[in-house]
């Protein structure tokens, strides 16, 4: 840990300007003074440097002006993951205004809900969302990229100023999913951004080849913002970006031989599928977003003979908590230590700290902590208090002072007045080899609830639900034992990441919000 925080001490020096931490805005002009030959960006068959990603980016900021956008205006970008993405990213940033990256999965209703709600002043988008903005923008002037950017015609490098923002203003507004109601506005700011970047380069290894990243989690998420956006910049690596979560770009990508592989479960459980997916120059590959089950980890090292490494966040926390970079054991929800200067309490129902060992609610705090949420001061106050976070997961710290994660607060369910993790119960049913999903959700009953798995799988199986049944008898108390199992052919209701949406699940079912 020492090492750890000498390492995160010099980076942070290094971007530190007169006595202050660079901005987001400044991030590009840093790496492209740094590294401006080198390969930043790579997708299919275009490919840019980050000198030429700077200009690309310096010419739509001065376009971007033109159109009278000033400091501190929220500029939305509905982009599919693209090179285009991030020149209207860095564009954004450069002159000042807030960038708000929008789900590509959006509904009409949460779109509208989000464009009222940042107040936001250009929605810059591609002809694929042309359609689904038509009724919805309320006004909003709408920028097309391919208006706006032309790779035929070459770079000219304008006289571009950069705005010299407060590094703790509002920078970013990152919604969240939505799955527990409209999405709201996670406020980031260039200090939670960098800082968070600079956490996660300090965990890993000095010796960690950091030649290129595989981005083919959603560029909208706050996963692929700090992994695919800030970092790389940092270290100066090429992005390998992949339009979209699918085979044969993912292929694509992997040909092109990236050395950092970031992804959500889901992910991890397709390259299971694929069985053979070319990852032999991949030098760490790394999971979040969602709980690792235990089928993944380990169909993956059997398949792989390679190791993934589990981590802990949320976009409230810019988003990176924790993460477990260890060659040893741990069971998958572990998610390693707090980073630098993150710091984390084991809360029960009154505030108290816990024993170690015991679960209870986690709380952190931390200079990634968001300053808040957008428009929404009572939704701050319920989840921060006296700068702690509430997180909402259930947890407890081990013998090695490491973070395990027992489950989401909204998820518990509780029988007779005893706790039932599903994540517990969903990984005895995901060791069935049939199994690709599994969700357990609580049903309304007098006791209070029991838990319904819904049960999603490869191809019909005889028994199924016997089957599971008798698995769950062997390995769980009585009272943790599905009360139903509804098994499904088809996708369950999920999210951009790929999670199973349990929300969406109890409304359908049950007609519980």
């Amino acid at each position: 840990m020492r090492n750890e925080r000498t390492r995160f001490n010099a980076l942070i020096e290094s971007i530190t300007i007169n006595g202050r931490l660079m901005t987001l805005g400044h991030l590009l002009e840093w790496a492209a003074q740094r590294y401006g030959g080198r390969t930043a960006l790579v997708c299919r068959d275009k490919q840019m440097t980050y000198q030429e990603l700077y200009e690309r980016a310096c010419m739509l900021s001065e376009r971007l002006r033109a159109e009278g956008i000033k400091e501190g205006d929220a500029v939305l970008v509905w982009l599919h993951n693209s090179i285009e993405f991030y020149i209207a990213y860095f564009a954004v940033l450069q002159i000042g205004a807030v960038v708000a990256p929008l789900n590509v999965y959006l509904t009409e209703h949460e779109l509208q809900h989000i464009i009222e709600d940042a107040r936001a002043k250009l929605i810059v988008t591609s002809q694929d969302f042309m359609e689904r903005l038509q009724d919805v923008h309320n006004g909003v002037p709408v920028m097309r990229v391919e208006d706006v950017i032309d790779f035929a015609a070459p770079a000219k490098m304008p006289a571009c100023t950069i705005a010299d923002r407060d590094p703790q203003a509002l920078t970013l507004l990152l919604y969240t999913s939505g799955t527990t109601g409209l999405p709201k506005g996670v406020m980031i700011s260039s200090n939670n951004a960098l800082i968070n970047a600079m956490q996660a380069i300090a965990r890993q290894p000095k010796d960690l080849d950091v030649k290129s990243v595989l981005c083919v989690l959603p560029l909208f998420h706050s996963f692929a913002q700090n992994a695919c956006v800030w970092t790389p910049l940092l270290y100066g690596c090429a992005i390998i970006v992949v339009p979209k979560v699918d085979r044969r770009l993912i292929l694509e990508g992997l040909a092109k031989k990236p050395t950092i592989f970031l992804g959500v479960p889901a992910l991890y459980g397709l390259l299971c599928l694929m069985k053979t997916a070319p990852i032999d120059e991949v030098s760490l590959f790394v999971c979040g977003g969602d709980a690792l089950p235990d089928k993944i980890r380990s169909a993956f090292a059997m398949l792989y003979n390679r190791r993934i490494c589990n981590g802990y966040g949320l976009t409230e926390t810019s988003p990176l908590i924790s993460v477990d970079l260890e060659d040893r054991v741990e069971p998958t929800s572990c998610v390693g230590m707090p980073c630098v200067d993150v710091r984390v309490e084991i809360r029960d129902e009154k505030g108290a700290v816990v024993p170690q060992g015991e679960i209870g609610q986690l709380w952190v705090t931390g200079p990634n902590l968001m300053l808040g949420y957008h428009h929404a001061p009572e939704a701050t106050a319920k989840v921060i208090k006296d700068g702690w976070f509430d997180t909402g997961d259930r947890a407890y710290i081990n013998e090695r002072g490491k973070i395990v994660i027992a489950g989401r607060e909204k998820d518990l369910i509780i029988h007779k007045g005893f706790n039932i993790y599903p994540q517990e119960i969903e990984n005895v049913i995901l060791s069935h080899p049939e199994v690709i999903r599994a969700a357990v959700i609580g049903k309304p009953d007098p006791a209070g609830q029991v838990p319904v798995a819904i049960v999603q799988t490869r191809s019909k199986v005889e028994n199924l639900e016997h089957i599971l049944k008798k698995k769950c008898q062997e390995k769980l108390a009585a009272y943790k034992v599905p009360k139903e199992f509804i098994i499904v052919r088809q996708d369950p209701p999920l999210t951009a990441t790929g999670k199973i949406n349990k929300r969406a699940l109890a409304k359908e079912l049950y007609g519980q919000e």
